[in-house]
């Protein structure tokens, strides 16, 4: 049973002084991550089996102590028991930008273990509502066949509609957006960087457009920066997107203790009782 939500509910008396109050939020797509995107990911990985491994990388001075050595990147890398798919926290190091915002986490996969290129990767940006990059990973840890589309760029389109986004009055076959028009969905032009076997991706020339792939982002306040933003390689299954744009139209509020500033006033809320 979904809780009801109201847009400013009172503050809890009873709440310690300097605690969080938790709430039920919506809508989660623009809800942010709650300032706890690795660990509800990683958390989530770790029952699935994924086996996870860390790469530090520092500086170290002679005669520097040990604990005062420089740390400069870290990156840590979850891997599947097939070691078909991983997923990478790249934030802290020093990842390129989507939207004008760092990447967070890059998901990839292959078809077999005979290579070490990725057939595909996704990319995405703190603020992703952590419970929708789960239920993405969870439905890509549950395939055989990681790099196999079961279906086509209408099932990414029927899934948001479902929940009552509206399909792009002016592209409606590759388009779809909330119905307060603040997050988008659509099949498009690739961002630079995003790493795709494809071998139209591969051969593209400069000035040439390439196999379009899914792109979604949330811009609470028109030319504003984003809230977030994702990107899917172009041979990234259609049902897989899928999974993520039903996980991020949902209806059922998420649990929050950090609202973004951004959307705050924007988000209804219930104490979390």
């Amino acid at each position: 049973m979904e809780a009801p939500l109201h847009p400013e509910p009172p503050l809890d008396p009873s709440a310690p002084h300097g605690a969080q109050c938790a709430y039920w939020v919506g809508p989660r797509h623009l809800a942010g991550d709650d300032g706890r995107l690795y660990d509800a990911v990683a958390d989530a990985l770790a029952s699935l089996g994924w086996m996870s491994l860390t790469i530090v990388r520092g500086r170290h001075e002679p005669d520097e102590a040990p604990e005062d050595r420089q740390v400069l990147r870290s990156t840590v890398l979850h891997i599947s028991p097939d070691s078909l798919r991983w997923a990478q926290w790249v934030l802290a190091d020093e990842p390129f930008h989507l939207g004008k915002l760092p990447i967070a986490w890059q998901v990839s996969a292959r078809a077999d273990t005979s290579t070490s290129l990725a057939q595909w990767s996704a990319y995405f940006t703190p603020d992703v509502p952590g419970e929708v990059l789960v239920d993405f990973l969870v439905a890509l840890d549950a395939r055989d066949q990681p790099g196999v589309s079961l279906g086509g760029p209408e099932l990414v389109l029927d899934a948001v509609t479902a929940h009552g986004w509206f399909r792009d009055i002016d592209q409606p076959h590759v388009g779809a957006m909330d119905p307060t028009f603040a997050s988008h969905i659509s099949l498009g032009e690739v961002p630079p960087l995003i790493q795709d076997a494809d071998p139209r991706a591969l051969t593209a020339e400069a000035d040439e457009v390439g196999p379009g792939g899914w792109q979604a982002w949330a811009e609470p306040v028109l030319g504003a920066p984003c809230l977030w933003a994702a990107s899917f390689g172009a041979s990234v299954p259609d049902d897989l997107v899928a999974c993520f744009a039903s996980a991020l139209s949902s209806t059922a509020p998420v649990l929050r203790r950090v609202l973004p500033e951004s959307t705050r006033e924007r988000l209804l809320r219930a104490p979390a009782v």
